[in-house]
């Protein structure tokens, strides 16, 4: 029985615990869900709700169809307006507490995701440290909401026919709608940590390479000294000295 509990776990097929918490860290119905939001006491991932504020989003109706007269914004521009929030966010969160792995960002309309930065750290400390400290700080006028969410795997949160581009739900899906950030960007961000890496490696080298010298010149320093002591040592012995 332990073990078909545990199979089922999480899943559609479990009554107990919501399938939708479990894979997305949020659920449509909220407190008022018939079945358990088991949310995690560690995880590596954070979950900021509501933080990103799409400027097309309030102009959107609930079809998906975009009402021109309520924003001028081209799509380059919001894409920019998206890579300077990501970066801010990606920039901040992991100079403060640590390496992130992944970072994403709902672009679903539903009240439950709608502006949710997910960000998955390399180590569950760093999470734990970072929901602590967010949740005292404000960000663009708002205070910033943080959790443990238990998503830790995407592919599964995420709507697969939004990713092929089928979705008939547009922004209102219960799964996951990541929005991208350009590519520049993304090498830029993910690169981070490993340039920091090789510099670090080249300091060390540098080091080593510093301490193999200074251990090459220390013998002949010490043979000169043997010679010194040595002499020395003979001439007390004609003078009979110690």
């Amino acid at each position: 029985m332990a073990e078909y509990l545990a199979s089922i776990f999480g899943t559609e097929k479990d009554k107990v615990n919501c399938s939708f918490y479990f894979k997305i860290g949020a659920c449509r119905h909220g407190d008022r869900c018939s079945r358990i939001h088991n949310k995690p006491t560690f995880s590596q991932t954070v979950l900021l709700q509501n933080l990103y504020h799409n400027p097309q989003n309030s102009a959107q109706s609930a079809d998906g169809s975009h009402c021109k007269f309520l924003t001028n914004l081209t799509e380059e521009e919001v894409q920019e307006h998206f890579d300077n929030f990501f970066e801010d966010v990606f920039v901040e969160l992991e100079d403060k507490y640590g390496e992130i792995e992944e970072m994403n960002v709902c672009d679903n309309l539903g009240d439950h995701l709608v502006g949710n930065v997910y960000v998955k750290f390399r180590k569950e400390e760093d999470a734990e440290k970072a929901v602590e400290d967010l949740n005292k700080r404000w960000f663009a006028g708002r205070p910033i909401y943080a959790e443990l969410s238990p998503v830790t795997d995407f592919r599964e949160a995420c709507c697969r026919q939004y990713e092929m581009g089928e979705c008939t739900r547009s922004g209102f899906c219960n799964f996951m709608h990541l929005r991208p950030i350009s590519r520049e960007l993304r090498r830029e961000l993910y690169g981070r940590h490993r340039r920091r890496k090789s510099r670090s490696k080249s300091r060390s080298r540098s080091r080593e390479r510093k301490r193999s010298r200074s251990r090459e010149r220390r013998p002949r320093r010490s043979r000169s000294r043997e010679r010194e002591k040595g002499g020395d040592r003979d001439r007390r012995d004609r003078e009979g000295r110690f």
